[in-house]
């Protein structure tokens, strides 16, 4: 087999992983497919580029990742910056005490999530602006580093570690919300707590 068939081999195991992260990014199945097309036939014009011995599937992402910014969001001329003051720092984390411990499991990672359907941790993942989308979706998805993230995004490591932080800060938030609103969570416990 020579290089470039072997390329091709390795870059296509893959092609699951960098679906399912376009498909978080673009909404759209559709435009997911297209996007994942798109990295593979850039990556193949590409190939003599590609050094071996180095992360491919970083580098598939840095392709995709760019394709997408490139593509996706050429009609903005820039994705919105949230301002996130208002989220509190730990904000799910602080109220897990009024929850009926009952609900709860053993660890503190499973007692969080066994919380949530599926579709409401995606839902707060999608809801995420962009510019937190992004870093969440390589670091808690993807398992990226945070090096090989801002690599990817092509930013410093500073604004990857800011925007993961503020980015789990709002869904946080969101899930709390979600929490609440299922019964999970009694918010008068809360009020009469932050009133002392």
């Amino acid at each position: 087999m020579n290089a470039q068939d072997q390329f091709v081999t390795d870059a296509m195991q893959h092609a699951p992983q960098l679906f399912s992260t376009a498909l978080r990014m673009t909404r759209n199945r559709s435009d997911a497919e297209d996007l994942v097309q798109e990295t593979f036939v850039k990556a193949w014009r590409s190939f003599h580029t590609f050094q071996t011995g180095t992360n491919l599937r970083a580098w598939l992402f840095r392709i995709m990742t760019n394709t997408y910014i490139n593509k996706y969001n050429a009609q903005q001329r820039r994705p919105t910056e949230s301002e996130l003051d208002e989220v509190e720092e730990l904000f799910l984390y602080k109220r897990l005490g009024s929850i009926d411990q009952s609900k709860l499991s053993s660890s503190a990672e499973d007692q969080m999530f066994e919380l949530f359907t599926d579709d409401e941790v995606k839902n707060a993942l999608e809801e995420l602006p962009e510019t937190f989308l992004l870093p969440v979706l390589m670091s808690d998805v993807e398992g990226f580093s945070y090096k090989e993230i801002a690599e990817i995004l092509e930013i410093p490591l500073g604004t990857v570690m800011s925007r993961l932080h503020r980015g789990r800060k709002l869904m946080q938030k969101m899930l709390y919300q979600y929490a609440v609103d299922r019964g999970l969570i009694d918010e008068s416990l809360i009020q009469v707590g932050n009133d002392e």
